[in-house]
């Protein structure tokens, strides 16, 4: 029985600072906590966040070990407004822990598979991992879509509208159609405090009706929690993921 724990470091130091302003996707103004000076910050994650980013949020940063960038700093996690609880902004980070799963088997859900290779190119899209099965020779590729947006303990994706996603998604469809070959879409949601992952349908019908029609031609639709911490990121528990 699968029982391993997958983790992921977040690199430090980290410096913690609060939320002032959102210019764009990519850009936020913030106060240091130990200076109280006003800087720039790149952040990784381009969805909205606006439940998360709200004044006086507190955030912790990481500095840029390039001198000569535009922004000194990078968002890496924010507090959620009631101070219960952290949250990964780094989009990528989901990406390298399931990578680490399935290299230490950790994935009840998908015991049996092992990991072929990262980032293959299938059809119109570029997909994050290749599984394969020695009992019968089977193949599964597998898409890992990153969560944060929360609405009354249920956690929902997208929280802006992706057609990238939606392509994704249609992707696997066709692929779960071919002889010998499965597929799935994992979603992880970058904090603990949700009891379900849905389909936001009011943020990206098209994305929500892409997942529905994806489920019922035979894609798994996987959810995953995490535990966040200021030193790393673990895998939590498989949590009911669908279109609802």
């Amino acid at each position: 029985m699968v029982s391993q724990t997958a983790s992921t470091p977040i690199a430090g130091p980290l410096v913690q600072a609060r939320f002032l302003q959102r210019h764009n996707r990519f850009l936020l103004t913030v106060r240091l906590d130990d200076t109280d000076e006003e800087v720039l910050v790149h952040m990784a994650d381009p969805g909205r966040l606006r439940e998360l980013l709200v004044p006086g949020s507190a955030l912790w940063l990481r500095q840029a070990s390039n001198p000569a960038r535009k922004t000194r700093f990078t968002a890496v996690l924010v507090e959620t407004p009631r101070g219960d609880e952290l949250v990964s902004l780094d989009t990528t980070l989901p990406n390298r822990l399931v990578r680490r799963a399935l290299q230490e088997q950790a994935l009840e859900e998908l015991e049996g598979w092992t990991l072929e290779r990262a980032e293959v190119t299938m059809g119109r899209s570029r997909l994050d991992f290749l599984l394969s099965r020695g009992e019968d020779g089977a193949r599964m590729a597998v898409e890992v879509k990153s969560v944060s947006l929360v609405e009354e303990e249920v956690a929902l994706f997208p929280d802006a509208v992706t057609a990238r996603g939606t392509r994704h998604v249609e992707e696997l469809e066709a692929i779960a159609q071919r002889p010998g070959w499965q597929a799935a879409v994992l979603f992880v949601l970058q904090r603990s405090g949700a009891r379900e992952i849905r389909a936001a349908r009011s943020i990206d019908p098209d994305f929500a009706e892409a997942l529905e029609e994806a489920g019922a031609r035979g894609v798994k639709i996987l959810g995953r929690r995490c535990r966040v911490f200021l030193d790393r990121v673990e895998l939590g528990p498989s949590v009911p993921a669908g279109v609802g």
